[in-house]
């Protein structure tokens, strides 16, 4: 099962981490990627108000998709959600969740890191950061 979508409404990990559960699953790991209210673009020091995230949806989701595939088959992947969010996000609120399931607990681990850095080198989501004084678009570098 692969599931990944581009979501506007708030993302529930235990949710999808429960969705992974299946009898052939030995090893479940999740990714869940929070917004912080520090940046490494601002040198003064500088507190992030908010984020906000922006997408192509049909072509974030078909390269999600993508990847999901390639992990099912490097890694054994029986089950794999990716959920990322789209507008404006609150400090601490879930940008990104990824939860798969698969035979093994180090196929899991090494899945859901494959995952998350492939979808934040290839996959195109825009992200902005917020400050008191003005916003800057982020670098979409891993």
């Amino acid at each position: 099962m692969i599931e990944t979508v581009i979501v506007s409404e708030p993302i529930n990990p235990g949710r999808l981490v429960e969705r992974v559960v299946d009898p052939s699953v030995g090893g479940i790991a999740s990714f869940v990627g929070t917004v912080r209210d520090s940046s490494g673009k601002r040198e003064r020091g500088e507190r992030v108000k908010r984020l906000e995230y922006e997408a192509y949806t049909p072509m974030a989701e078909g390269e999600m998709q993508k990847i999901a595939r390639e992990a099912v088959e490097r890694f054994g992947v029986v089950k794999v959600i990716v959920h990322h969010r789209v507008g404006v996000l609150q400090i601490s609120e879930v940008a990104v969740c990824i939860a798969v399931g698969t035979p093994h607990r180090d196929a899991a681990f090494d899945a859901c890191r494959y995952l998350i850095e492939e979808l934040k080198k290839r996959v195109p989501i825009w992200k902005k950061e917020v400050f008191n004084d003005g916003a800057e678009w982020v670098d979409p570098r891993p």
